[in-house]
């Protein structure tokens, strides 16, 4: 009797055994597939191929007020005249290995690209660069509001939806800097708000009391001075802040900017700490419902991985910002923001230029006051 019970708890030993070891088999199996199939499938992406389009654009003397203008602030959208695409120096062969370019745009609400930034990365020297666009940037375009702002819009409307609002921005921020982006991300304020509170807050030093409220748009913004930790929507609030309550506490379009890029640099730390692997599900469900691109998963996938080792210790060390160089101002009544040809050459050609040979005045289309 005593044989049969050692045999019986051997044998249920064993069962035990057997089932925790084709319980773990399981799990290293579809751990090793898992890992199979990601390594197959987080890849860099393939530059996209444009046919180079060389078009002898006539030389002509044009100032920022010698268009129609309208009196008020609603934006017209007339159909496009004369809109020529401006000549592409762009082929495979001339491209810098591993480097890649993209269209970044903060819509609100879906439907204005309030934030306009082209955002590059070098595979080879692991470096990353960021140049907002101002909104009020002059375009060569035909139509009444020919502020950069109004191209997402514009092409939304007559181009057909997103992909055509996309499409016009490309074109246009390319008369500017001389090259089409490779890749667009376009992100609603919406993930801006979620991202920020999945990574539990940014750190961010708030110069001074930021009151403002437009019962219109529903917005008040009501955050204290100092060094604090922001939650997504006053982040927002924090990155949206042009006017204040009080006229003193106005800021131009340039600061905006620079507290746009003080969150993307603090939110880009915060995601590299290791305690973000665990929220990865939710960045993923982020990304599906508010953010939109034309990369593969598996290529976003593989630029997070290129970011966790190109950006140092202080989430900066490789990751420069910059903002387009401008030559002044129009003034009233449109208020344009005129582009500083040279210095963008200088600036495009150091850090997102994605081409062997530099871009030159040719390649590009500025309005000279």
């Amino acid at each position: 009797m005593s044989k049969f019970r050692f045999i019986f708890k051997q044998n249920r030993r064993f069962k035990v055994f057997f089932k925790a070891f084709c319980i773990s088999f399981a799990i290293i199996a579809s751990a090793t597939g898992v890992g199979i199939y990601a390594m197959n499938s987080i890849r860099p992406p393939d530059i996209p191929v444009v046919e180079p389009v060389m078009i002898n654009i006539p030389v002509r003397e044009v100032t920022p007020n010698d268009r129609p203008t309208i009196n008020t602030e609603t934006e017209d959208y007339p159909e496009y005249e004369d809109d020529q695409p401006p000549p592409l120096i762009a082929t495979l062969s001339e491209r810098k290995p591993l480097f890649f370019t993209f269209l970044v745009v903060g819509l609100t609400e879906g439907l204005n690209a309030n934030t306009i930034m082209i955002a590059a990365y070098d595979g080879e020297t692991r470096r990353g660069y960021v140049i907002s666009i101002p909104r009020d940037t002059l375009v060569d375009v035909e139509r009444n509001s020919r502020k950069i702002v109004s191209a997402y819009n514009v092409g939304r409307l007559r181009g057909g939806g997103h992909e055509g609002g996309v499409e016009r921005l490309k074109y246009e921020v390319q008369s500017l800097v001389g090259f089409r982006p490779d890749f667009y991300v376009t992100v609603d304020y919406a993930a801006f708000v979620r991202m920020i509170d999945a990574v539990g807050g940014v750190e961010i030093y708030v110069p001074f009391h930021k009151r403002y409220d437009d019962p219109w748009q529903s917005l008040h913004i009501d955050i204290p001075e100092g060094l604090q930790m922001l939650d997504g929507i006053n982040a927002l609030h924090f990155a949206r802040y042009r006017r204040g309550n009080n006229p003193r506490e106005t800021i131009t379009d340039y600061q905006r900017i620079e507290n746009q890029q003080q969150v993307i640099s603090s939110t880009i730390q915060r995601l590299m700490t290791p305690m973000t692997v665990l929220r990865i599900p939710e960045f993923i469900g982020i990304f599906n419902n508010y953010v939109d691109s034309d990369l593969a998963p598996g290529e976003l996938l593989w630029f997070a991985n290129q970011a966790r080792t190109f950006i140092g210790g202080d989430g900066t060390d490789a990751l420069e910002f910059h903002t387009l160089p401008m030559a002044g101002t129009s003034g009233a009544p449109r208020w344009y923001e005129l582009a500083d040809e040279a210095g963008i050459l200088e600036l495009v050609n150091r850090t997102v230029n994605p081409f062997i040979q530099d871009i030159t005045a040719d390649d590009i289309r500025i309005i000279t006051p």
